[in-house]
Parts: structure tokens; C-alpha cells; sequence
């Protein structure tokens, strides 16, 4: 049995009044009448009225199929009897009707419901004298209109909890959604972070270090070199401190704020020529268009990671970092003198087999569009190239949007 809402509770307990009222108007009409059998029509409309309210009151009724069966045929033989001793009785085939459809099975309602049609057609043409259209059509008629507003209702019901369902799942399907939106930004503030710290933090404590232990080794027989070394160090965390302050507020790297990506790229190579035994020059071809910062950035980025490659693992004398304006592309090319490696092993292999070396690069130009072209053959040096769309938006229109 169904649990009822409000709207069938009401419409069970208008049911319940209407079986009330039906009895009662078969006894009074007995009476009225002057019927000879109006006191046993008494006595049966009150057994009638017993077994009908007793039924909702078992708690098996409400657990069981079954016993909703049963109790539907004690109703129906007590209703049988009614109505062989009053034509009013029935009227009683209406409710009877409802029942019937609410209680059984579709199939098992529907055999019902023409049993007791046909019930009541033949015990009303009993009462009448004849079989008569009028006498057949009236219980008909109210069959067929019983089970058109239950059945009617039935499709209702099952349609609105269909949609009940489709509103959970898509409530659930949302709340999905917006934890694997929020998981994947989580991931992507992630791998931001570890971008910008292998670029910039890792290969400033790196050149830190490297500085430190040139100071080390000049002391003391050389005293005023090693100062400028630790001077150096110190300059060099003095610029880490502002680029972790900087890309952990997600703004532009201090090298790009009120200059240029040619000038950003010529003081990384006048600084790694400094810091490093290492000749950096630079170049820039073509005529200079306006990037985006995100375009700026991730071109810096990619510049000071091959420098930074090329410093700790290259061996090299000297190195090239070329910026080049193509038309409808920027390039930035860095190019080194040293022992060279395998690209095909250098993300499993090399330094970066944390995963923030040459794989990192690629997912940076990638989600701008771009492409970057590895070439190295050990004992040959290495030529790094990256490529980006130009984009001719103003490389600072975007900072008002931090």
C-alpha cells in the first residue's frame, strides 16, 4: 500500500463519507418506503458500515495486498445481500468501484469492476421487473467513469514521480558537477603554483645555492669576490621573494610590470651572463606586437626555464635566446652550446622528472595554443623553440581584471 499524501487523504475520506451517506439514505429509504424487509435492510446497511470501517483500522490492511483482497470480498458479499433486499444499495457500486481500482492490481481491478457492473445491472433489473437500457447504463456508466478518473489518476501520479526523480538526479548530477568544478579548480590552482615555482622559485634557489658555494670556495684567500658572490645571492632571493609574492596573487611577473617582453628577455640574459658561467645574448627580430600577459608571461617563463636547464645540466659556454615576431605568431628561441640529451627520455630521466620541465612547458603553450619544438642530440647542444598565437589584445588590458 501506498503511503497517502494529503491530497489522497482527502479524497479517501471523501470517499469514506459518501459509502456514510449511501448507507445511510438505502436504510432511511427503507423505512420510508415502508419496505417489509426495511428492518433486516437496517441490520445489513449497519454490518455493512462495521466491516467497511474495520478494514482501514487492521494493520494488516495497510501491510498486505492480500488482506485488502479479503477484505474487499467480505464488502462486496455484504453488499450483495444489501442490495438484494433494497434497489437503493446500488448506488453503494460507486465507492465500490474506487476501491476496487485503488486496492488490486490494474488487471485484478479491471475483472472486479465489471463483476461487480454486472452485480448490480442484475440485481437493479431484479428490483425494476426487466432488463431496461436505462437499468444497464447507469451502473456502466459510473464503472466507466471510476476507472477513467483512477486510472486517469494513476498516470498522473507515476508521470509527477517520474519528474520527482528526474529533479533528485539533477539536483545530485549538480551537486556532481559543482564538486568536480571545484576539484578541478583546485587542480588547476595546483599545477599553476607548481608551474611557477619550478620556474621561478626552484631555479632562483638554485642559483642561490650555486652563488653561495662560489663564495664558499673563494674564501677566504678571496675575500672581495666572495662578497659580490653572497651580494648576488642575496639579490637573487630578494627577486624570489617578489615573484612568489606576485604569482601567488596570480599578477604579472615583476620583469613584465612597466616594460616589455624584449626587455624582460634581455635582463634575464644579462642576469643569468652575470650569475652564471654562461654567455646569454639576445636577440629580437621583427617588428614587436602587443601580447596579452598571459602570452607574456608564459613566454618568460618558458625562457627562464630553458636558461635554467641550461645552467644546472647543459655544460654550456654560451646560449642564444632569440625573440621573433612572425606576422600572426611570436617565437622565442633559446639555443645552447652543451652536451646536449635525448628529448624522448628527458621527462622520465632528466632533472625535471618531477614533471615540471618540458612536459610543463608544453601544457603552458598549449592551453594558449601553442606549440614548442625540442632538438638536441647528446654532445650537439639543444635548440628549444616556442610558438604562440599573437594576440593583438594590449598585454595589460587583462590586469583590470585581477
Amino acid at each position: 500500500m501506498n503511503e497517502l499524501t494529503p491530497t489522497t487523504r482527502a479524497l479517501t475520506w471523501c470517499l469514506h463519507l459518501l459509502v456514510l451517506g449511501l448507507l445511510a439514505l438505502t436504510a432511511v429509504r427503507a423505512v420510508a418506503d415502508g419496505a417489509p424487509d426495511a428492518v433486516a435492510v437496517i441490520a445489513v446497511a449497519a454490518v455493512l458500515g462495521l466491516v467497511y470501517a474495520a478494514g482501514p483500522l487492521l494493520p494488516v490492511f495497510s501491510r498486505s495486498r492480500w488482506a485488502a483482497a479479503g477484505w474487499l470480498a467480505v464488502v462486496g458479499a455484504v453488499w450483495l445481500v444489501l442490495l438484494v433486499l433494497a434497489a437503493d444499495a446500488v448506488y453503494l457500486a460507486f465507492p465500490l468501484f474506487f476501491l476496487q481500482l485503488h486496492l488490486l492490481s490494474r488487471r485484478a481491478g479491471l475483472l472486479a469492476v465489471v463483476v461487480t457492473t454486472a452485480a448490480a445491472v442484475g440485481a437493479f433489473a431484479g428490483h425494476r421487473g426487466g432488463l431496461t437500457a436505462a437499468v444497464a447504463i447507469g451502473p456502466a456508466l459510473g464503472a466507466a467513469v471510476a476507472v477513467a478518473v483512477v486510472w486517469g489518476y494513476q498516470a498522473l501520479y507515476r508521470e509527477s514521480e517520474r519528474r520527482r526523480q528526474l529533479i533528485e538526479e539533477l539536483t545530485a548530477t549538480r551537486a556532481d558537477l559543482a564538486a568536480a568544478q571545484h576539484t578541478a579548480g583546485v587542480l588547476e590552482e595546483r599545477e599553476r603554483l607548481a608551474r611557477e615555482i619550478h620556474d621561478t622559485l626552484a631555479q632562483g634557489l638554485s642559483s642561490i645555492q650555486l652563488l653561495l658555494r662560489a663564495a664558499e670556495r673563494a674564501l677566504p684567500g678571496q675575500a672581495e669576490a666572495a662578497v659580490g658572490y653572497v651580494g648576488q645571492a642575496r639579490q637573487a632571493a630578494v627577486d624570489n621573494l617578489a615573484e612568489a609574492r606576485r604569482f601567488v596573487a596570480a599578477l604579472a611577473p615583476p620583469a613584465l610590470e612597466g616594460g616589455t617582453l624584449a626587455g624582460a628577455l634581455e635582463r634575464l640574459c644579462a642576469t643569468t651572463s652575470t650569475r652564471h658561467p654562461l654567455t646569454v645574448r639576445f636577440h629580437l627580430t621583427g617588428r614587436p606586437v602587443p601580447l596579452s600577459t598571459p602570452h607574456e608571461v608564459a613566454l618568460l617563463r618558458i625562457a627562464q626555464s630553458a636558461l635554467s636547464n641550461t645552467t644546472r645540466h647543459a655544460r654550456a659556454g654560451r646560449a642564444e635566446v632569440t625573440l621573433s615576431y612572425l606576422g600572426d605568431r611570436v617565437a622565442v628561441d633559446v639555443v645552447d652550446d652543451g652536451i646536449g640529451f635525448d628529448p624522448l627520455e628527458a621527462p622520465a630521466s632528466g632533472a625535471d622528472a618531477g614533471g615540471y620541465g618540458l612536459p610543463a612547458m608544453r601544457a603552458r603553450l598549449h592551453a594558449l595554443g601553442g606549440t614548442l619544438i625540442v632538438e638536441s642530440t647528446p654532445g650537439h647542444g639543444t635548440a628549444l623553440a616556442a610558438q604562440l598565437p599573437t594576440d593583438t589584445a594590449s598585454p595589460r588590458d587583462d590586469e583590470a581584471h585581477r
